[in-house]
């Protein structure tokens, strides 16, 4: 038992589950170990540590690598003849570089799964980058063209003050008589209550005649609060009432606005 006990403990065991020692120190090995239960026992624990090492450390291994771990370090026995032990510290230097390899091993996955997670974040921030970029373009072409609609030489510009209801209330309409298209800035107007909208009319003055041209829709979404409306020829002046969603048939005048002639 004690020739047993210190062939255990000599770490010929750790090299041969790990195939480092000749076919003649392989064989002895096998030969011991179908002599001696215990050292059968031995090798078999050390290669279920072993491969629970390979797989707590690198546990992203594929199927297919994992299976050649397993087939090089269980399923690889032959006959063996008996050796004498030996004294030396390599055993443990190959257990401890059998160690570090798993520990590697783990540490490469660990960093590609890390360097995967960092890619795909980058990629989502060059998307969020791109669509913030597309809305400033948007936004931009938007601006412009407003400026382009105010700038314009051939428009009629008509200030609009504030009425009885609101008197702080104003606003500026631009219509160009020539295309007889209508713009309405009402940055000049407070933001209608809710299930309201204001209403623009083009007015012809005796008698007085008001046409719808259109409704102020999305008034609190409309950061620049300037409006197409619908064209209009012949008008007198211009006004705006706060109006019922959806607009009325005829001006409430008890709620006008804003009030401009031509």
């Amino acid at each position: 038992m004690m020739e047993v006990s210190a062939y255990i403990e000599s770490g010929i065991l750790e090299l041969y589950v790990f195939g480092t020692l000749s076919e003649a120190e392989t064989a002895e090995v096998a030969q011991m170990a179908s002599k001696h239960p215990e050292i059968q026992e031995e090798i078999i624990s050390i290669e279920k540590a072993v491969i629970s090492l390979s797989y707590s450390m690198a546990p992203y291994l594929s199927a297919a690598n994992y299976d050649k771990i397993r087939t090089t370090l269980i399923e690889k026995h032959a006959k063996v003849v008996e050796m004498k032990p030996k004294n030396s510290i390599a055993p443990y230097i190959g257990w401890a570089a059998a160690i570090i390899l798993m520990i590697g091993i783990g540490w490469q996955y660990t960093q590609l799964d890390s360097a995967k997670n960092e890619i795909v974040m980058i990629e989502t921030e060059n998307d969020t980058l791109e669509k913030q970029l597309n809305t400033v373009k948007l936004n931009q072409t938007q601006t412009e063209s407003l400026l382009a609609v105010v700038r314009d030489q051939n428009n009629t510009v008509v200030p609009l003050g504030g009425q009885a209801v609101s008197p702080e209330s104003k606003a500026t309409v631009y219509w160009n008589q020539a295309t007889q298209t209508v713009y309405v800035d009402a940055a000049g107007l407070p933001e209608p209550p809710e299930g309201y909208v204001y209403q623009v009319w083009a007015l012809k003055l005796n008698p007085l005649t008001p046409t719808s041209i259109g409704l102020l829709d999305n008034f609190i979404a409309n950061d620049s609060r300037l409006f197409a409306v619908s064209n209009t020829s012949g008008a007198e002046a211009f006004g705006i009432t706060l109006e019922p969603a959806g607009g009325s048939v005829s001006p409430t005048l008890e709620q006008l606005y804003t009030l401009g002639k031509v």
